[in-house]
């Protein structure tokens, strides 16, 4: 790797030489861990033109640092950093001071806390990652993303790729939605009822901002998708909490005089619960009753491998009460960030117009790659291979989860990612998967689900899309004996 010349700059307020203040500038650099050994220094007639100094000045400095082992010089290949030099000291850096900016009252909103959620950056490398919502490299068809981002490079796509959409989207990406992946759910839309989003957290966030205010009211599960209770309280409405149930969400539990609720009916965040039919039915007519909206999050319908999924409630819908919002980012891979909203075409005109604000639109080459995998076949195929393998393993889970005499509170229907598991009381699962991270198994505490200031600890999630069915019984099996041999 090369070190760029801009990164070089003198400091005229230093005292000594020319070529002493040359000297220590790059002696800095590799002090501090800027410049690191193997790395190629610019050369001596490059770092002069840069500096406005002679090339000799440069060439005695760059002398002088390789007879203290700082650099190491090449031949005509030029000079580099030395596997010599002196490393950098192990304390941290200094943090820049705030000034004299009182940032307590300069904030006017405070977003933090964010995501309660965390996942660790390395989780491939643990044996049995329980974690949910990752790509799976042994079913991910990366040859033919591969080929399909290469064609959306073409100059036959050469517009789709350099527009500026403004508050517009891929015609193509669009038009498959529209025609194939919605009526899949029993959804009919034209193109100004889909607007498309970076992912179903933008999606939501969009939703919310249009729909709600501080006069309004929202009704969420409990317990819920961290990130949408996050994107509500920020929205300052008056928020809601409903307890679900087996089923999800209980339409008579909502409060009165709510104004939009918020639901995830196919496989409910985090209980994998599915939504009877005869209750999206209800909560459709008690919508229509007492004139409220509801957004629909369908983040997983694809993943149905045990029996086809019920209608989802938009295709249910008969008087436009509901948001629906779909993703690809489950189905393809998380750092996609790539979903929908579908809905009446006055709510979609606000969502685009404050879209276009934010971010104009999501890049037309990731779109128009997305729209080549769906249109080209491999999207379904990918979703087939998925469904299979996703069914061996949920099967081996149930068994597994059977022998060791573990609890499972919900799961879904139709198929789905995980399980929801709920330990003996005094078992506080953030401890518990503190502990199991030791021995390399991942699990997801469930307290960060649940709106309460004091959330139930026993509660925890399982998922089973990123782990082989091979390694699913020994990983339970470690769960289990985490869990009988608690001392917490």
């Amino acid at each position: 790797m090369s070190i760029s010349v801009e990164t070089f700059f003198l400091d005229h307020s230093a005292e000594g030489t020319l070529q002493a203040r040359i000297q220590q500038m790059v002696a800095q650099g590799i002090l501090a861990g800027r410049f690191r050994p193997g790395e190629r220094l610019p050369s001596s007639r490059k770092m002069a033109l840069h500096l406005g100094v002679s090339r000799i000045t440069v060439t005695l400095a760059y002398t002088e640092l390789v007879a203290d082992d700082y650099l190491t010089s090449r031949g005509r290949s030029g000079y580099f950093v030395s596997e010599n030099a002196p490393e950098p000291p192990a304390f941290p850096a200094q943090r820049f001071a705030t000034g004299t900016v009182d940032w307590t009252r300069a904030i006017g909103q405070r977003f933090t806390p964010g995501l309660s959620l965390t996942k660790p950056a390395d989780w491939a490398s643990f044996r049995y990652p329980f974690i949910y919502g990752q790509a799976d490299r042994a079913l991910f068809d990366s040859a033919n993303w591969r080929l399909c981002a290469l064609r959306a490079l073409g100059m036959r796509d050469f517009s789709a790729l350099t527009s500026d959409y403004f508050d517009g989207d891929d015609p193509k990406l669009v038009e498959f939605i529209a025609r194939h992946t919605l009526p899949r759910r029993g959804i009919l839309a034209n193109t100004d009822e889909i607007l498309v989003t970076m992912g179903a957290q933008n999606a939501l966030w969009l939703s919310a901002q249009v729909l709600l205010n501080s006069r309004r009211r929202a009704a969420i599960e409990d317990p819920c998708y961290p990130a949408l209770r996050n994107i509500l309280v920020q929205s300052r409405c008056q928020l809601r909490v409903v307890p679900v149930d087996q089923g999800g969400l209980p339409p008579d539990d909502l409060p009165e005089n709510t104004d939009v609720v918020f639901t995830t009916p196919s496989h409910q965040c985090p209980t994998a619960a599915t939504m009877p039919l005869s209750r999206r039915k209800d909560l459709l007519e008690k919508a229509e009753k007492e004139d409220f909206l509801i957004v629909e999050d369908d983040y997983e319908f694809e993943m149905s491998f045990l029996k086809s999924p019920s209608p989802s409630l938009k295709s249910l819908d008969q008087n436009g009460r509901v948001i629906y919002v779909g993703s690809f980012s489950k189905s393809l891979f998380p750092g996609l960030r790539l979903g929908y909203l579908v809905g009446p075409a006055p709510f979609i005109r606000e969502a685009r117009a404050l879209r276009a604000t934010v971010l104009r639109h999501p890049p037309g080459h990731i779109q128009r790659t997305v729209s080549y995998y769906l249109s080209l076949g491999h999207y379904d195929a990918l979703v087939k291979r998925m469904s299979k393998a996703y069914h061996e393993r949920r099967q081996v889970m149930e068994e597994s989860l059977r022998n060791h005499g573990l609890t499972v509170a919900g799961q879904g229907t139709y198929g789905g990612s995980s399980v929801w598991l709920q330990a003996p009381k005094g078992i506080d699962t953030s401890i518990l998967a503190q502990k199991l991270h030791h021995a390399s198994v991942l699990v997801e505490p469930g307290a960060p689900f649940f709106a309460s200031d004091d959330p139930p600890s026993e509660f925890l999630r399982l998922a089973y899309s990123s782990i082989p069915a091979s390694r699913i019984p020994e990983g339970v099996r470690l769960i289990a004996n985490a869990i009988r041999y608690a001392d917490f």
